[in-house]
Order: structure tokens, then sequence, then C-alpha cells
């Protein structure tokens, strides 16, 4: 595996990270009632204290 390849992979998954961030901040911006709308996981975990966490949602590794 040459250099450029690895470099090419790792802003790959910084990318891909990135944009899951982003993600994740924008639907926690949404009220409580639209995140359970939309079936998001720590909707109906708030109360209990868990986090599920983005990992779980989007298939980090």
């Amino acid at each position: 595996m040459s250099i450029l390849s690895s470099i090419g992979r790792l802003a790959t998954e910084f990318s891909a990270a990135r944009a899951r961030y982003q993600t994740e901040r924008a639907i926690h911006a949404l009220p409580i009632e639209l995140q359970k709308d939309i079936g998001w996981p720590e909707a109906a975990d708030a109360k209990t204290g868990l986090r599920l966490g983005v990992g779980s949602w989007a298939g980090a590794k």
C-alpha cells in the first residue's frame, strides 16, 4: 500500500466521521418530540441516562 493510498483512506474515514458528527449535532438540536418521531435511538433513553451514540446508529467500526 502506497503512502498516497493510505492518506486517501485516512481522508475518507475522517470525512465520514465528520459527517456522522455533524448529523448527530443536527439531530440533537431538534426537539425531543421530533427525535422520537424520526426514531432517533437516544430520544427513548433520555430519561434513563443511557447513551447509545452515533456509532450504534451509523455503523461505526
